[in-house]
């Protein structure tokens, strides 16, 4: 379920539960004349059980927008919420409990331990937390994946795409209430990432996760509900089911410096 019940008898449009959002959020980095702003002062809502992606060109502010709603990098103005939680402010030690317990993370570089099987992997956030994975989650997310036969090889013994679906898994395993993935298909050959992507979907539409994913590409944007595309540190366009070519030829303003023009809700595949 993703949205909240329609309030009141007048039938008003149900109101999207949010899993993340940041109001007001700026970020610098440096002082003085030599400070340079990532973020100026940028308000988004991610919507629960939805597929989100975040493009723009280099520099545009996509992963560090990305690194402030997970809790992995601090704001200099501005409020930053998971759920119900309001994380600007929390100390190292509660901001660590939070993104072990309610966040997942898959990145470029698949970050697996070498001396561990692809199950002890899987379950090593919650190994080390002191937690047990619920087994008919855990059997779940392993068959959405596809792993079944690859849990006792270490990552050597694994191609990258099958390290990629391993290190997806770790990220479902504690069912977090969301996924943040930074350029999961950077690593990959095209038909790995093909198959990557196709499983971060299938997470959002039959496990009922939230995925916010960093990408540059347009093809990987495609299997998102939503593009949000950033410039000079702030959303200047939003795009709800994207096509690929949609999503190229937005990209392709940027190069012609017409990136931040653009309305609030781009078309795509409608």
């Amino acid at each position: 379920m993703t949205t909240a019940e329609t309030a009141g008898a007048g039938g008003a449009a149900p109101v999207p539960e949010v899993a993340a959002r940041a109001v007001a959020v700026t970020k610098a980095y440096g002082t003085g004349e030599t400070a340079v702003l990532a973020l100026d002062a940028v308000d988004v809502s991610i919507e629960r059980g939805r597929f989100t992606a975040v493009m723009g060109p280099s520099g545009s502010g996509k992963s560090t927008l990305m690194h402030c709603l997970a809790g992995l990098d601090t704001v200099s103005a501005g409020q930053v919420w998971l759920g119900g939680t309001e994380i600007t402010g929390l100390g190292d030690r509660a901001l660590t409990r939070l993104r072990r317990d309610r966040v997942g993370f898959v990145f470029q570089s698949f970050n697996l331990l070498p001396t561990l099987t692809a199950a002890e992997n899987i379950t090593l956030p919650m190994d080390i937390a002191g937690r047990r994975p619920d087994p008919r989650w855990l059997d779940r997310v392993i068959d959405t994946l596809g792993l079944r036969d690859r849990l006792g090889h270490r990552p050597a013994q694994l191609s990258g795409g099958q390290q990629q679906r391993v290190a997806c898994a770790r990220a479902l395993a504690s069912r977090p209430e969301l996924i943040f993935a930074d350029e999961p298909t950077g690593n990959l050959d095209s038909r790995s990432g093909l198959e990557l992507l196709g499983f971060l979907r299938e997470a959002v539409d039959r496990l009922g996760q939230t995925v916010v994913m960093v990408t540059h590409d347009p093809s990987a944007a495609a299997h998102a509900d939503l593009v949000l595309f950033l410039a000079d540190g702030r959303i200047v366009d939003r795009m709800p089911e994207p096509t690929a070519e949609a999503v190229l030829e937005r990209m392709r303003l940027f190069s012609t410096g017409q990136g931040a023009a653009g309305g609030p809700d781009s078309a795509g595949k409608g």
